[in-house]
């Protein structure tokens, strides 16, 4: 998670708020979340839509606007406030839930949580040929604590086959001095690798 401050204030709330946006779309039974999306943890809706509608995938985001909304737990994230995710989260059998982190020595370490960890492990296998300049962590104890997704009232493990929970650095979401000079009009090559190797794995994982 990229901030530190933490909202106590419930997520009925916090959908509530002036400017925030809430998405819900109904799709195939794979599914991508990003309910810190925006200006909370950047990219990170961006990066699941573009999964979701390359894959036919389901989609549920959060954008919340700037200039520095307060971060908030997955925790608080409960389907009995948000009749969207309520849906969503009845629809879909599988989700892929998107976050954005930034630590310090693990710019670039994807960190692969959640309860689905076959799914997980399929996830790594599959992008890191791709993403050769990059770390893809499965390994539970090599992922901090607060990053992990494994709570049971983390809605990522709400579906009925749970989910993973993808915690993105800021380079992988052509963030941060790395990218200051990119002027294309698409996605930083990393990030194109990511969002079509997931949409990859939703189409593929659906036939399997």
């Amino acid at each position: 998670m990229d901030g530190v401050v933490i909202d106590e204030r419930s997520f009925g709330r916090r959908l509530a708020e002036p400017g925030v946006i809430e998405r819900c779309e109904l799709g195939s039974p794979f599914g991508f979340m990003a309910y810190h999306g925006g200006e909370l943890e950047q990219m990170t809706d961006v990066i699941a839509a573009a999964a979701a509608h390359r894959s036919g995938g389901s989609l549920y985001a959060v954008i919340h606007p700037g200039p520095d909304p307060a971060h908030f737990p997955s925790t608080h994230v409960r389907p009995a406030e948000s009749p969207a995710l309520a849906a969503f989260l009845d629809h879909v059998d599988v989700v892929i839930t998107v976050h954005g982190y930034g630590r310090w020595g693990m710019f670039t370490s994807l960190l692969l949580g959640g309860r689905n960890r076959q799914l997980a492990a399929h996830i790594a296998a599959e992008l890191a040929p791709s993403l050769p300049d990059y770390d893809l962590v499965t390994d539970l104890d090599r992922i901090p604590l607060g990053l992990r997704g494994l709570h049971a009232d983390n809605p990522v493990n709400a579906p009925r086959q749970s989910g993973v929970q993808l915690e993105l650095p800021p380079r992988v979401r052509g963030l941060g001095p790395k990218w200051a000079d990119w002027d294309d009009a698409g996605f930083v090559p990393p990030m194109e690798a990511l969002v079509e190797g997931l949409a990859a794995i939703a189409r593929r994982w659906l036939v399997a």
